[in-house]
C-alpha cells in the first residue's frame, strides 16, 4: 500500500516537473513540435506505466494531448504540492513547539464564539487538515491524468474494430471446439451407457428367446435392464439440455442439479427475474459443470451456489470446500470459458491445493448481437 501511494505521489511531482517542461516548448518551441511531441508524448506513456500502471497504446495523441496535459499536471500537481508542503510546515511547528515545550496561546474570534488554544494542537490540526486536502488533490490529478490518457492514448477506432474482429474470430473458434466437445461427450454417453445396457437387454431376449425353460427368469432380468435403460436414456437428455431450464426457469432447473449430486448443495438465487435464453443457459451449463467437477475431482463435502445482478451483469459463483488444483485449462473448464466468452463475459477460476476451488462467471444482461 505504502509503495502504491509513493508510486502515485512520485507520480504527480514528475508530472508537475514534464508539464511545465511541455507547456515550455509549446509556446517556445511551436513552429518545431513535429520534432518533439512524439518523444513526449512516449515519455507520458512510460511516466504513466510506471507511476501510475495505467497502459496505453499507440494512438493520435500529439500537440493537443501535450497542452491538456500540461496544463493539468502543473496546475494540478503545484496546488497539491504546495498543500502537502503547508502541511508539514505546520506539523513540524508542532513538532518543534512539543519537544522546545513552547507554549504560546491563540486566540480564535468566531460569530457569537471565542476559542482559546495554543499553537501547537493549531499546528497539528492545520497541518493534517491540509495534507489531507494535498493527497485528495492528488487523488484528483491522478484521475485527470488517467482520463487523459485514456482519451488520447487509447487505441483509435479502427484499433478497436480490429480487435473487436480478434475477439470475434476467436470467440467463433471457441464455439466450434465447445460444440465439438460436447457431442464428444454425448457419443461417449450413448455409447458407455445407453449402448451398453442396450446391449445386455438384446442379449437377455436372445438367451429367453432360445432357452423357453429359463424364459421366465430372463424377461423379468431384461424387463429390469429395460428400466435401466430408460433411466440412462434420461439422464443422457437432461445432461444435453433440462427441459425444466425452458418450462420452469434456471431457478428449478438448478433446483434439480442439486437434487442430482451426491453433495449437498446451497443455491442463493438473487436474481429477480429470468435472463435472456442464451445467457440463462450459459449460466446453468456453468453450474452444472462447476458442481461435477466438485463432486467427481475435487472431493467436496459442501458446495455453495451464488447468483447476483446489477444493471448491466449477471453473475454466478459456484464454491466448493473441496481439495482444489482445478485446472482452468482443463477439458470442462475450458469449454465453459469458451461459451462465457463467447457472450462477451469474464470466466475466473480461482484456489489453491487444500483450499477449495473458486469458479466465477460474469455474463452480459443482454446477449451480444456478433
Amino acid at each position: 500500500m505504502l509503495g502504491v501511494v509513493a508510486r502515485r505521489l512520485a507520480g504527480v511531482v514528475t508530472g508537475t516537473v514534464t508539464g511545465a517542461a511541455e507547456l515550455l516548448l509549446l509556446v517556445l518551441a511551436w513552429p518545431l513540435r513535429k520534432r518533439w511531441t512524439a518523444p513526449m508524448v512516449a515519455l507520458e506513456r512510460a511516466r504513466l506505466r510506471v507511476l501510475f500502471a495505467q497502459d496505453s497504446d499507440p494512438g493520435p495523441a500529439g500537440a493537443g494531448y501535450l497542452a491538456l496535459r500540461g496544463l493539468a499536471g502543473l496546475l494540478g500537481g503545484y496546488l497539491a504540492m504546495s498543500l502537502l508542503f503547508l502541511g508539514l510546515l505546520f506539523l513540524a511547528g508542532a513538532g518543534w513547539a512539543a519537544l522546545t515545550g513552547q507554549v504560546i496561546p491563540v486566540s480564535l474570534h468566531f460569530p457569537g464564539i471565542r476559542l482559546i488554544t495554543e499553537t501547537r494542537i493549531v499546528g497539528l490540526v492545520s497541518g493534517l487538515f491540509l495534507i489531507g486536502v494535498g493527497g485528495f488533490c492528488c487523488l484528483g490529478v491522478v484521475a485527470v491524468e488517467r482520463r487523459l490518457a485514456a482519451r488520447f492514448l487509447g487505441p483509435g477506432t479502427s484499433e478497436r474494430m480490429r480487435r473487436r474482429i480478434a475477439e470475434l474470430t476467436t470467440s467463433r473458434s471457441g464455439i466450434v471446439r465447445a460444440v465439438d466437445d460436447e457431442r464428444r461427450r454425448i457419443e461417449r454417453d450413448l455409447h458407455d451407457g445407453v449402448q451398453q445396457h442396450g446391449v445386455a437387454l438384446a442379449m437377455l431376449l436372445g438367451r429367453a428367446r432360445h432357452d423357453p425353460g429359463a424364459a421366465a427368469d430372463l424377461v423379468g432380468q431384461a424387463y429390469t435392464e429395460s428400466r435401466r435403460l430408460l433411466d440412462e436414456l434420461r439422464s443422457v437428455a437432461w445432461r444435453v439440455y433440462p427441459t425444466a431450464l425452458d418450462e420452469l426457469g434456471l431457478r428449478s432447473a438448478l433446483a434439480g442439479v442439486a437434487e442430482w449430486s451426491s453433495v449437498p448443495v446451497t443455491i442463493q438465487y438473487g436474481l429477480a427475474g429470468r435472463p435472456v435464453p442464451e445467457v440463462e443457459t450459459a449460466l446453468y451449463f456453468v453450474t452444472r459443470e462447476a458442481i461435477t467437477n466438485a463432486v467427481k475431482h475435487a472431493q467436496a463435502h459442501d458446495i455453495l451456489v451464488v447468483l447476483t445482478e446489477d444493471e448491466r451483469t449477471v453473475s454466478v459463483v459456484i464454491s466448493d470446500d473441496g481439495r482444489g488444483g482445478a485446472d482452468p485449462a482443463g477439458a470442462g473448464l475450458s469449454g465453459l470459458a469458451r461459451r462465457v466468452l463467447a457472450l462477451d463475459g469474464v470466466f475466473e477460476v480461482t484456489g489453491s491445493e487444500g483450499g477449495g476451488t473458486r469458479v466465477r462467471a460474469t455474463l452480459p444482461r443482454q446477449a451480444p448481437c456478433g
